[in-house]
């Protein structure tokens, strides 16, 4: 069975920082391309940032410079750290594997930014 678990959502204060995990399992983790993606009330859900299996990212223009993803593969782990967060950052985070046709979600995770 494939399990997505998203932690480390929160209330944060505008400028701060959140650390978003992910725990993988019953995937072949490796073999997957990592991704996490948010929605807004009201939005579509969108791109934040995706690690490709051999380690190469990609990024949301509206996080460029401040977030960064990485993974572990040992531990079968990716991660989201969030830095310098704004307002417009609240949403819920999703963390997104895919292979080939195959594409899994996490349930998500809310992240605030407010004061």
């Amino acid at each position: 069975q494939v399990q997505l678990v998203e932690s480390g959502g929160g209330l944060v204060q505008p400028g701060g920082s959140l650390r978003l995990s992910c725990a993988a399992s019953g995937i072949i983790f490796s073999l997957n391309d990592m991704g996490w993606y948010r929605q807004a009330p009201g939005k579509q859900r969108e791109l934040v940032a995706v690690i490709s299996r051999g380690g190469s990212t990609n990024y949301g223009d509206s996080v460029k410079g401040r977030f960064t993803i990485s993974r572990d593969n040992a531990k079968k782990m990716v991660y989201l750290q969030m830095n310098s967060l704004k307002p417009e950052d609240t949403a819920v985070y999703y963390c997104n594997a895919r292979r080939a046709t195959a594409s899994r979600w996490g349930q998500g995770t809310q992240v605030t930014v407010s004061s």
